[in-house]
C-alpha cells in the first residue's frame, strides 16, 4: 500500500514514529513533511499529503497535528479527500468501512503513541462496506462540485 504521510511541528515525533510502524509492516510510506519540530502551519502539509491521495499517488494519507482537527479541515477543501479525525478503534473502523475515508488524521496531544499505531492498522486494513454507504459517498462527491 502506498501511503502519503505529513504533520505540522506538534505532530512531527507521532509522524515520524508512524512512519517506521508503516514501513515495517511493508508499505511504501512517503514522508511530505514536516521535516523538523520547528513551528509550521498545518493546512500546508495537509494540502500536499491530500493533493497526493486525489491524484493517486498515495493510495491513502496519515496526517498528525495536535489535535487532528485542523488537518482534518484543511486536507477536506481538496476536491477527492475524505479525511476522518480518528482518535478511536471504532471511528477508524467505521470511517473507512462506511465513509470511504481515504485520510486519517491525528491529534499527537490526543492520543498516544501505540494507539495511534492500533488505530492508523485498523483505519488502514478496513474495507469499505459500499453498498447503501456508495450512495451517501455519492451525495458528498456531489457537494464538491
Amino acid at each position: 500500500m502506498r501511503i502519503a504521510a505529513g504533520s505540522d511541528h506538534a505532530g512531527f515525533d507521532l509522524k515520524n514514529r508512524l512512519c517506521r510502524f508503516l514501513s515495517g509492516r511493508g508499505h511504501a510510506v512517503e514522508d511530505l513533511g514536516t521535516y523538523s519540530p520547528e513551528s509550521t502551519d498545518y493546512p500546508d502539509w495537509a494540502a500536499k499529503v491530500g493533493h497526493a491521495v486525489a491524484a493517486g499517488q498515495a493510495d491513502f494519507g496519515v496526517l498528525v497535528c495536535g489535535t487532528g482537527v485542523g488537518m482534518a479541515m484543511a486536507a477536506n477543501k481538496i476536491h477527492g479527500v475524505r479525511a476522518a479525525n480518528c482518535n478511536n478503534l471504532f471511528i477508524a473502523g467505521l470511517a473507512r468501512a462506511h465513509n470511504d475515508a481515504n485520510i486519517v488524521t491525528l491529534g499527537a496531544r490526543e492520543v498516544g503513541p501505540e494507539h495511534a499505531e492500533a488505530i492508523v492498522l485498523t483505519f488502514l486494513e478496513t474495507a469499505f462496506e459500499d453498498g447503501r454507504h456508495a450512495r451517501r459517498i455519492a451525495k458528498i462527491a456531489a457537494l464538491e462540485s
